[in-house]
C-alpha cells in the first residue's frame, strides 16, 4: 500500500517492532519517515507483512521503479534502511520481493539489523557515531583524552570567533524558514563547488526536507526535522538539518559560510549540538557513512550498514546487474584505492571551480 494508507494501528505496530528489535532508534527506520517520503514520490510503498496471529509482523517500506526494480525508501537520502520485522517472521529476501512483485532490491545504508538482505550485500560501512549517553561532560572527557589537539585548536577559534567577529550564539532547535533557506544555499553552493550532483536541484529532496523541517517532536516523536545554527552577531555561520527521534539525531545537511571558513564554524557547531543533544534526552549522534576527517575526530565508535542489491533469478536481474553493477564496481575500486581517490576528488573540484565560471 502507499504509506499514507498504513492506518494508525499499523503505524503503532511498526513503532513496537522498531522497539522490540533492540537497534538503534535512528528516524530513518521509523514510519514518519516512509510517511514523509510517501507525500513526494509516488513510487512509495509499505508491503504489510501478516502473520499467524492475524497482526502484522512486519513492514518493507521501498519505492517501485519501472520493470519491477525497487529501491529503499528515500534512496539517495535515507541513510538507514532496511525492513522492520519481528521474530516470529518466516519470509525469505526472495518471497518477499516476489510478494512486492520486485525484481531487485537495491539499498545503500542497509542497518546491521536488516539480516534479510544482509547476505545479499556487496560491501560494508562503519557509520561513525558519537555516544553522548552519559552526557555532554562525559563525551567532552572523551575527546579531550583521544582528541585532544582538536578539542584545543576547535573550542579556541570559537572563542577567536567570538572576540573578533560578535557574540557567539546557538540555537538547537531554530524554526526561522529564513535559516533553512540559508542552509541549503550553502549546501548547493558546496555540491557545486566539490563537483557533486546538487541534491536540492531535486524538487522532491528539497521539499521533502521542508516538509520534515515543519514537523515537532511532539507530532512526530519517531522522526521531525531539527535545524540547528550557529550565529555570530546574529549572522548565520555554520547550521545543520538532521532528523530526531526520542533518543538518535541523525545527522544529515550539514553546511556552513565560507567567509568565516578560518574559524571552522562547523566544527564548533558539532560540538554545540551535541551538548544541546545530550539536554534533550539525546543518547546518540549518527553521522553517517562516508570518510571525513571531522568524523573521525568527534566520533566514539561505528555502527554497520551495507550496500548492495537483493536481485531475483530471471531476466530482470540480468537487466539490473547491467545497468547498475558496473558503475558501483567502479566506484568500489576509486573509493579502495586512497591515492586514487584523491585524484577523483581532484578531478571533481575542479569540475566544480569550472561550473560556477
Amino acid at each position: 500500500m502507499r504509506p499514507g494508507e498504513l492506518d494508525a494501528g499499523e503505524i503503532e505496530r511498526w513503532r513496537e517492532l522498531r522497539a522490540l528489535s533492540g537497534a538503534p532508534a535512528n528516524p530513518f527506520m521509523e514510519p514518519e519517515f516512509s510517511l514523509a517520503v510517501g507525500r513526494v514520490r509516488p513510487g512509495a510503498r509499505v508491503a504489510v507483512i501478516g502473520g499467524d496471529s492475524g497482526g502484522p509482523v512486519g513492514f518493507f517500506p521501498y519505492e517501485r521503479g519501472p520493470l519491477g526494480q525497487g529501491r529503499a525508501i528515500g534512496f539517495g537520502v535515507s541513510d538507514s534502511q532496511g525492513p522492520v520485522l519481528s521474530p516470529e517472521h518466516t519470509l525469505t529476501a526472495g518471497e518477499l520481493l516476489s510478494a512486492c512483485s520486485l525484481s531487485s532490491w537495491e539499498f545503500d545504508n542497509l542497518e546491521a539489523g536488516g539480516g534479510l538482505f544482509v547476505p545479499d550485500a556487496a560491501e560494508a560501512f562503519d557509520s561513525p557515531v558519537i555516544d553522548i549517553g552519559q552526557g555532554y561532560e562525559a563525551y567532552e572527557a572523551v575527546l579531550r583524552a583521544g582528541s585532544p589537539k582538536f578539542f584545543r585548536t576547535t573550542t579556541a577559534k570559537e572563542r577567536r570567533l567570538a572576540r573578533q567577529a560578535g557574540e557567539v550564539r546557538f540555537v538547537f532547535d531554530e524554526r526561522d524558514p529564513a535559516a533553512l533557506r540559508t542552509l541549503m544555499a550553502w549546501k548547493s553552493a558546496q555540491y557545486r563547488r566539490t563537483g557533486r550532483r546538487d541534491r536540492f536541484a531535486k524538487e522532491w529532496i528539497s521539499t521533502l526536507v521542508r516538509q520534515l523541517a515543519a514537523d515537532r517532536p511532539d507530532r512526530a516523536p519517531g522522526c521531525s526535522g531539527v535545524l540547528s545554527v550557529l550565529y555570530v552577531a546574529n549572522r548565520p555561520v555554520a547550521a545543520h538539518f538532521g532528523l530526531r527521534s526520542r533518543t538518535v539525531l541523525s545527522c544529515w545537511f550539514p553546511a556552513y559560510d565560507t567567509d568565516f571558513a578560518k574559524y571552522s564554524p562547523g566544527l564548533v557547531l558539532h560540538l554545540r549540538m551535541a551538548e544541546a543533544a545530550a539536554g534533550a534526552g539525546i543518547g546518540l549522534l549518527d553521522l553517517g557513512r562516508g570518510a571525513a576527517e571531522y568524523k573521525d575526530a568527534l566520533k566514539t565508535g561505528e555502527l554497520r550498514v551495507y550496500e548492495g542489491a537483493s536481485v531475483r533469478r530471471g531476466p530482470r536481474a540480468a537487466l539490473y546487474r547491467l545497468s547498475r553493477e558496473p558503475s558501483r564496481r567502479a566506484h568500489s575500486f576509486v573509493r579502495d584505492r586512497p591515492k586514487l581517490a584523491g585524484y577523483a576528488q581532484r578531478a571533481l573540484s575542479q569540475v566544480g571551480r569550472l561550473r560556477d565560471r
